[in-house]
């Protein structure tokens, strides 16, 4: 086992080194991507640790500057001031775009009563995915606006059992945490010294009114010593959750499939300059 991740305790431990080593990857990997670029980074500020660390590394690479968060709440959202603390705190650009109109319209305008016995009732597949792809929908049109660039806040741990929005939370043009466990990026949110009360924050997508683990079956801790050890769950039923979320086969991130018909495509890309005898 890898002497800088180890588990103690039942609990997945993270070394300071290794921390240490991801936040300077990333950092550079930050400043590598926008080296040839103007725009600004745009992303969502939840008040959740992802979104809080991903504004807080973009802000040391750039500069706060060149980072725009913005706050979409779906009409109220409880815990806005977590988004208005990380703003002021990092001194980054700020929006906030109430997405509460455009989605109670867009419930006004799908009529399902003609394919469904009960229109009123609407499925958690709408509710709870709806929201995360027009708060995606706004960050790329800001993006639009300002030249800027979507930066995705899922993290390794989500990926992997595809707790994320298709079209919605999973998108971006950049990601930057993308390669560490929710346990990693809790290290890494203490590393870089920001509040414990939102590095800490219980995880949650802020739509269903419950957390994270609640709606997966199983806590972070499991997964991630999963994943990062190979330590199976106590429970087989953790352990089944865990291998068919992994294992599903319409995992966000996978590419659409497609059919594939013989085709004839053209892939030489060299110009030839064809003369011509007048």
């Amino acid at each position: 086992m890898d002497k800088e991740i180890q588990l103690i305790n039942g609990n997945l431990q993270i070394a300071k080194s290794l921390t240490q080593k991801q936040h300077d990857a990333i950092i550079e990997f930050i400043k590598d991507f926008f080296k040839d670029k103007k725009g600004p980074s745009v992303l969502g500020i939840s008040g959740g640790k992802d979104s809080t660390i991903c504004a807080a590394l973009l802000a040391e690479a750039l500069g706060p500057e060149r980072v725009v968060g913005v706050m979409m709440p779906n009409g109220e959202q409880k815990d806005i001031a977590d988004s208005h603390q990380v703003i002021e705190m990092l001194g980054i650009q700020a929006m906030k775009v109430n997405i509460g109109p455009v989605y109670d319209a867009l419930m006004e305008q799908i009529d399902t009563s003609d394919i469904k016995d009960s229109p009123d009732q609407w499925t958690p597949l709408f509710t709870t995915n709806t929201p995360a792809r027009l708060r995606m929908v706004t960050l790329y049109g800001i993006a639009a606006q300002l030249g800027g660039f979507v930066c995705n806040t899922c993290n390794y741990s989500e990926d992997f059992v595809g707790y994320s929005t298709k079209y919605g939370d999973c998108c971006g043009d950049f990601s930057l945490l993308n390669q560490l466990t929710k346990t990693e990026v809790v290290a890494l949110g203490d590393y870089i010294k920001l509040p414990n009360e939102l590095v800490h924050k219980t995880p949650s997508d802020g739509m269903c009114g419950k957390s994270d683990e609640d709606n997966m079956g199983f806590t972070y801790n499991e997964l991630d010593s999963f994943i990062r050890t190979g330590l199976k769950p106590k429970s087989l039923e953790t352990y089944n959750k865990i291998k068919k979320m992994h294992l599903n086969p319409n995992t966000k991130l996978k590419l659409v499939p497609m059919a594939h018909p013989e085709l004839n495509l053209e892939e030489n890309w060299e110009f030839e300059e064809v003369c011509t005898n007048v």
